[in-house]
């Protein structure tokens, strides 16, 4: 079935959405007044494409981004394979607090610049704990918890100096729904993180029973 053609500012906002706010295919439908099918769509193409995280989109313009979804698609028998991390390695670090699967996705970039994007990389990771013996199972109450962290939001640009001011992402998320609240913000500081929940609950129209606050830095 031939999916709905988006313009190409919407198409590359698709990919925002999906990268930096961390948005699941309904909300992002529901944001730009499209349908999911036409999500996954694009999100396929994009990593069919080899478009994996958002610090490759955002450097394209809207029209580098239609020709590398819209390529035509050219068998090759002999595409090398992409270097792939020791995933046991990767589990065991992430045992340590202070360590996130972004940053160790991040140190093997910088190793394997050939190697897959953020995606793909935590696709492969996921996949391997499937095959752990062990698994623990999470079940979340409705209202019962909100999952807060931060990550590295998008840089802005100071118009009367030309500065480049790096932004914190502010990300709020219900257990139970994945309802998803998103902010950029200057820091982490105390006042940010304060305001970003009080944004984040008005937001919602409610507050949670508790706050769950993973890998978080002090301020």
């Amino acid at each position: 079935m031939a999916q709905e053609r988006l313009t190409m500012r919407t198409t590359k906002e698709v990919l925002r959405l999906k990268f930096t706010a961390a948005l699941s295919n309904r909300q992002i439908a529901k944001s730009l007044g499209i349908g999911r099918k036409t999500v996954a769509d694009y999100l396929g193409r994009a990593q069919a494409a080899g478009l994996g995280d958002w610090k490759a989109i955002e450097v394209l313009s809207e029209e580098g981004i239609e020709s590398k979804l819209f390529a035509p698609l050219s068998p090759s028998p002999s595409v090398p394979s992409k270097p792939l991390p020791d995933y046991a390695k990767v589990h065991e670090e992430l045992r340590n607090s202070h360590v996130t699967l972004t940053l160790l996705w991040q140190e093997h970039k910088e190793q394997n610049p050939q190697g897959h994007g953020y995606t793909q990389f935590a696709h492969y990771y996921g996949e391997y704990k499937k095959k752990l013996g062990l698994v623990m199972r999470q079940e979340h109450k409705a209202g019962e918890k909100v999952f807060v962290d931060y990550c590295d939001g998008l840089s802005i640009i100071d118009p009367d100096t030309g500065e480049i001011i790096p932004t914190q992402l502010f990300v709020a998320v219900w257990g139970a729904s994945n309802y998803t609240y998103a902010e950029a913000s200057r820091s982490q500081d105390l006042a940010c993180w304060t305001m970003s929940h009080v944004r984040a609950f008005e937001y919602f129209n409610r507050v949670p029973v508790s706050l769950q606050r993973p890998n978080l830095r002090k301020p």
